[in-house]
Order: structure tokens, then C-alpha cells, then sequence
């Protein structure tokens, strides 16, 4: 554990390269490697990407339409939740509860909370994010 929490802390994700080196170094097979950090959600096998949304689908986010808002960042992103846009601009993620259900519903990006969040605020919320060209 460790050593992937070290891995991931470099990196922002557990490269395959490094896998395989902890499990030579280590002397621990490469599926025991696999095992422990495909059990663990804090472990990622994807780079994350630079501005991280995470849009809230406990019950109270869901009920309030947070799957809409879910699938419009999706659509705006081009991407799924748990993946990174190619540019490593954002990653998506779904959780569960933020613990601000009465705000429902809710995404953070980053440290930044937007409560209350409708289909059409979107676009404005990823704007704030995205770097002049």
C-alpha cells in the first residue's frame, strides 16, 4: 500500500511501468499488485486530469436530477466519468455523498463547491476552468 499511495502521489495515477517495477522490487506478484489497487477506489489507473469534477449521485443529488448534470459535463467533455479529457484539462468522477443535501445537487471541481447546479450552469462552471489559447 505504500508504495502505490507513494506511486500515485507522484504520478496522479498508477502507471503500468510502475506496477511492475514495485512488484520486482518488491518481490510480490504482479496480480497481488493488481488486486490490492483495483480494491482501493483511491488508486487510478488513468492520469487525472488537471481540474477534477466530481459530481455528487447520493440520493438526495440524484433525486434533485444530478445524473442530467452528470451527463451534460459528460457531453460538454466529450468523456465519461472516471476518464480525463486528452488535454489532462479535467477528469470526471461520480461520488456519493458531499454531505450538503440540502444544497442538491451538488459538484465540486476541485476544491470549488457549486451547489444547486442545473443542466444549463454547465457550461459557465467549465469556462471558469478551461485555459485562455
Amino acid at each position: 500500500m505504500p508504495a502505490l499511495q507513494k506511486t500515485q502521489g507522484i504520478f496522479g495515477y498508477l502507471p503500468l511501468e510502475m506496477l511492475q517495477l514495485i512488484s520486482r522490487r518488491l518481490t510480490i506478484p504482479m496480480s497481488e499488485i493488481y488486486g490490492v489497487a483495483t480494491f482501493y477506489s483511491q488508486f487510478s489507473f488513468v492520469p487525472k486530469g488537471e481540474n477534477i469534477i466530481s459530481v455528487c449521485l447520493g440520493t438526495a443529488c440524484y433525486v434533485k436530477g444530478a445524473q442530467k448534470v452528470l451527463e451534460e459535463i459528460e457531453d460538454q467533455l466529450d468523456i465519461k466519468a472516471g476518464n480525463t479529457t486528452p488535454d489532462l484539462l479535467f477528469s470526471i468522477d461520480s461520488t456519493r455523498c458531499v454531505g450538503d443535501c440540502s444544497l442538491a445537487p451538488v459538484i465540486l471541481v476541485n476544491e470549488d463547491e457549486y451547489p444547486k447546479v442545473k443542466t444549463d450552469d454547465i457550461k459557465e462552471i467549465l469556462d471558469k476552468y478551461r485555459k485562455e489559447v
